[in-house]
């Protein structure tokens, strides 16, 4: 395989941010697709009980045959949403992907773990956390961090109730939030929600901070390359992807 046969089906809930998905096929550079199909939001809200609900088995494999249809083969498949991933707990998210991946034939993963992984490949164990969610949400993105061991030294939430929300707040405020959502002992701030734009703020986000910042669709979007063998530095998508 090479990196510009590289396809990575996108599985997004709702509409919010689903414009960062394009726009990084273009910073990207190298051919790499990242068609996007839209799961089934019958509710757009950040609480368990709905988050529970979009990140069903039933709808994520009904996404993944969409975006088999509308791409053609895959080289891997993300559930590109946070909050519908970690709310299922760690063996739950886990149990989630395993199912994801039966029914696509190619390796899957969610936006939860992607920011685990990609805090073990920039060696991070210690995190700062600046969620849009409500408290009681953001807490349960913390325990599943914890199970990976990493550590949350702090954590803002905005409590913000929807994704349609999230996806208007302007540039400026995402850089301000950011780094008032930092702590000095973090070794980077996390940004867990793919209803936030950031695809085109990366690299001012960690200059901004003066640390990496890892945010939801700019890991996913990195899950997805890695898993499907295309994981080389990339320049302009900040520190994870320089990494290589």
């Amino acid at each position: 395989m090479t990196d510009a046969a590289t396809t990575v089906g996108i599985l997004y809930p709702g509409y919010s941010a689903e414009d960062d998905y394009p726009r990084a096929e273009g910073l990207l550079g190298d051919g790499s697709r990242l068609p996007l199909v839209h799961t089934e939001m019958r509710e757009d809200a950040h609480r368990v009980d709905a988050l529970l609900d979009i990140g069903g088995d039933e709808v994520l494999a009904t996404g993944a045959a969409q975006v088999a249809a509308k791409a053609g083969p895959l080289d891997s498949i993300v559930w590109a949403c946070t909050s519908g991933s970690f709310v299922f707990g760690w063996d739950g998210a886990a149990a989630q992907v395993a199912a994801l991946q039966e029914v696509a034939g190619v390796p899957a993963s969610s936006t939860s773990f992607a920011f685990v992984d990609a805090c073990r490949r920039l060696g991070v164990t210690r995190v700062a956390v600046g969620a849009t969610y409500p408290d009681d949400v953001a807490e349960r993105f913390v325990e599943f961090l914890g199970t990976a061991g990493i550590s949350v030294l702090s954590l803002s939430a905005r409590g913000i109730i929807t994704a349609a929300e999230v996806g208007t707040l302007p540039a400026d405020l995402v850089l301000d939030f950011a780094a008032a959502a930092d702590h000095p002992d973090a070794q980077a701030v996390l940004l867990p929600d793919t209803a936030l734009h950031t695809v085109e703020l990366l690299d001012d986000l960690d200059a901004r901070v003066g640390k990496p910042v890892l945010t939801a669709n700019q890991v996913s979007i990195w899950q997805g390359l890695r898993l499907a063998g295309a994981d080389r530095g990339r320049p302009g998508l900040g520190a994870l992807f320089a990494a290589g």
